[in-house]
């Protein structure tokens, strides 16, 4: 967040000087001017290359949990049920939160709506607390008068959404420790172990196997050239984290998790979770198929599937129904477009909705065990392939070394 330095005249007359940090200049003048201060001088500090970079490592820390961001949800919708106002919510919010980067964000909202910003834009200047999702939700929630409810499903969503996260980390932390596990010993193998056998089989004139050749040429490249590899890998990692913050990046990204075994049906019913159960809370909030489609389209999470509202929205537009559409896009499963046709032809498309969403968080819970049961085989066939590799690369010239002593 920018910082600001100023000059001005307190309530008492005094010229004092100091520095705020606010999203804006319009929003440290309204600071200012809550705190009773009168801006003489008013200049956004010019931020250096080092500070910049300082400020994104220190952005790394205040990352706001999901348990504080769903805590700091439920109370702001509690007090709202309690016929609280807003900006006094505001004001609690950002005495009661335990997250700092959260007291932070609902001091700033705080001065923005008294100076009649709204609701969902002075939660949107915070991207990095507040998603997509939850902003364009606050806002179905003003736009339909009904937030105390918008925000009730809101909660769900963050929820449900930490718990498959959370499962998924939880079903990937044993691959991850193996993998770890396993390329540290490939590397000391590849390293120490296999140049010491190959310089004794060398000094016997023997024939070395083509695995051991291979593993000896590893040892060479990884030896001789590891800077090569080692820059040209940190390239491939930073151009391919680039390339996917663009639109077509994010699109071929998300088109190719989605055609993954295993993992692709997962994000795909995934998607179609998040798909339903946002769509069904639009559209109990009143808010048109078309903007409904737009918000969808900025808080599904995947450009692959957020492409195709594109298409949906065109044919809409055209006088079609939402059905038919849906019918011609990718990743929409059969049972997601009849259940919606029904719902359209009945007039109860809020509650055919609710029941997919329903479904499909069973589903992706079913997934998640899948994964979590597949990964075992996997990493034993990976594991059996490395060790049986380095296996045959040392013990196939000893076997080859056996028999010339016999001979």
């Amino acid at each position: 967040m920018p910082f600001f330095q100023y000059e001005a005249i307190d309530e008492t007359g005094k010229t004092v000087k100091g520095t705020l940090d606010a999203e804006s200049l319009q929003v440290a003048n309204n600071v200012m001017s809550v705190r009773g201060l009168i801006p003489l001088k008013l200049e956004e500090e010019k931020e250096d290359q080092a500070g910049a970079v300082l400020n994104k490592i220190k952005a790394l820390f205040e990352q706001v949990k999901p348990r504080e961001l769903i805590l700091f949800t439920k109370q702001l919708r509690a007090m709202l049920n309690a016929g609280v106002p807003v900006v006094k919510s505001m004001q609690i919010l950002e005495s009661q939160s335990e997250s700092k980067t959260l007291q932070k964000a609902a001091k700033t909202i705080y001065y923005d709506i008294q100076h009649g910003v709204s609701l969902s834009e002075a939660f949107e200047k915070h991207p990095n607390v507040f998603s997509r999702l939850y902003c364009n939700m606050l806002l179905a929630g003003e736009m339909s008068g009904n937030l105390n409810s918008v925000l009730e499903r809101l909660i769900y969503i963050i929820e449900h959404e930490a718990k498959i996260r959370a499962d998924i980390k939880s079903a990937l932390q044993y691959p991850k420790m193996v993998l770890i596990a396993l390329g540290i010993a490939f590397f000391v193998l590849l390293t120490f172990v296999i140049p010491q056998f190959v310089g004794i089989f060398s000094k016997t004139g023997l024939e070395l196997p083509w695995p051991t050749k291979v593993a000896l040429t590893m040892n060479v490249a990884l030896k001789n050239y590891w800077y090569i590899m080692l820059t040209a890998t940190i390239g491939v990692v930073v151009g391919l984290r680039q390339y996917f913050k663009t639109e077509n990046g994010r699109f071929v990204r998300d088109s190719l998790l989605l055609s993954l075994p295993i993992l692709g049906p997962l994000f795909q019913k995934a998607a179609m979770s998040r798909f339903s159960s946002i769509f069904a809370i639009l559209q109990s909030s009143g808010v048109p198929v078309l903007q409904s489609l737009t918000i969808l389209s900025e808080t599904i999470d995947n450009a692959a599937i957020a492409r195709s509202f594109d298409h949906v929205r065109e044919k809409i537009e055209e006088g079609s129904g939402l059905s038919a559409p849906l019918k011609t896009a990718p990743y929409f499963p059969p049972m997601v477009v009849d259940m919606i046709a029904i719902g359209e032809e009945s007039g109860s498309i809020e509650e055919m909705l609710t029941e997919i969403s329903k479904h499909y968080d069973d589903e992706v819970e079913y997934a998640v065990k899948a994964l979590s049961d597949a990964i075992g085989p996997i990493l034993i066939v990976g594991l059996a392939a490395v060790v049986g590799f380095f296996a045959l690369a040392i013990y196939m010239p000893m076997w080859d070394m056996t028999k010339m002593v016999k001979k």
